[in-house]
C-alpha cells in the first residue's frame, strides 16, 4: 500500500526550510503537484512569495491557484521570552504568524474547497499544544489555539468532505532547533526523557503529514497526531549511564 496523490495540488506554507520542505518533498513523491507559499524563495518547487500575517497576501494565494486539493498550514515562528518580559510586539508577532496566519490559510481554504465538496488540510501544531514550557508564553498559548481551530473546523467542513487534521511534533530538527541539536551536552540531558532516545528528523513529520492529506486517511478529520519519540508519555528521565552509551546525538542501550 503506497500513499498516492497523482492528480492533486497541494499548497504548503513554510515550505521553503525544515518541516515545510520535507513535507512538500514528500508530497510530490506521492505524485502530488505541489506548491511552495513562503515569504522566502525556494528554487525547488513552483513558488508563491505569501506573508500570512497578511490577510490580502493569503487571499492572493488562493486566487492564484484554480484548484487546491491539499492545503498544509505549516509556516510558523518561535521565541523565548519570560512570562514578564513578553513586550507587545513580541506576543503580536508570534500570534500573528502561529495563529491568525494559520485561522487565515483554512478560512481561505475551506472557501475553495467548500465548492468542490472535497479536500484535506493538514495543520501543524506542536507538543507545546498540550503543555507549558518555560520561556515560551506566546508559542505556548499559539499551539493551543491551532488545535481549538482545528477542532472547530473539523465540525464544520466534515459535512462538505473537508478533513482536517494536525500533526503535534515535538524536538524536531529544524533551523529552530538547530543549536541544541549540535550541542552534545544539552542533547544528552534532553534525550534522556525521550523513549526512543533521539531527537526527529522533518522527514518523519513530513511522511505523517503525507497519510493525513492522503485518501488513506479518509476516515480522520480533528485528529491531532503526536510525532515526540515518546516524550509526551514519558514521565522521568529514561535513559543514564548505567544502561546506556550516548553517542554524539542520541542514547544507544548497551
Amino acid at each position: 500500500m503506497r500513499i498516492d496523490l497523482t492528480g492533486q495540488t497541494a499548497v504548503v506554507t513554510g515550505g521553503a526550510h525544515g518541516i515545510g520542505l520535507e513535507t512538500a518533498r514528500a508530497l510530490r513523491d506521492c505524485g502530488a503537484r505541489v506548491v511552495v507559499a513562503d515569504i522566502e524563495e525556494t528554487k525547488e518547487f513552483p513558488f508563491l512569495q505569501v506573508d500570512v500575517t497578511s490577510a490580502q497576501s493569503v487571499k492572493g494565494l488562493f486566487t492564484e491557484l484554480s484548484n487546491v486539493d491539499i492545503v498544509v498550514a505549516n509556516a510558523g515562528i518561535g521565541g523565548e521570552a519570560s512570562l514578564e518580559e513578553h513586550t507587545a510586539s513580541h506576543w503580536n508577532k508570534i500570534v500573528a504568524v502561529n495563529l491568525t496566519g494559520v485561522f487565515r490559510t483554512v478560512q481561505a481554504a475551506a472557501r475553495r474547497m467548500k465548492t468542490r465538496r472535497r479536500g484535506a488540510i493538514v495543520l501543524t501544531a506542536s507538543t507545546n499544544s498540550f503543555d507549558g514550557e518555560r520561556l515560551l508564553t506566546a508559542y505556548n498559548a499559539t499551539k493551543h489555539g491551532v488545535l481549538g481551530i482545528l477542532r472547530t473546523a473539523a465540525n464544520e467542513l466534515g459535512p462538505y468532505g473537508i478533513r482536517i487534521n494536525a500533526v503535534c511534533p515535538g524536538f524536531i530538527r529544524t533551523r529552530l532547533t538547530r543549536e541544541g541539536f549540535d550541542n552534545p551536552d544539552f542533547m544528552r540531558e534532553y534525550a534522556r526523557h525521550l523513549p526512543l532516545g533521539r531527537g526527529g528528523e522533518p522527514e518523519e513529520v513530513a511522511r505523517v503529514i503525507a497519510f493525513l492529506a492522503s485518501p488513506l486517511a479518509s476516515y480522520m478529520t480533528g485528529a491531532a497526531v503526536v510525532i515526540d519519540g515518546g516524550q509526551l508519555a514519558a514521565k522521568f528521565g529514561l535513559w543514564n549511564e548505567d544502561n546506556a552509551n550516548f553517542v554524539t546525538d542520541h542514547w544507544e542501550l548497551k
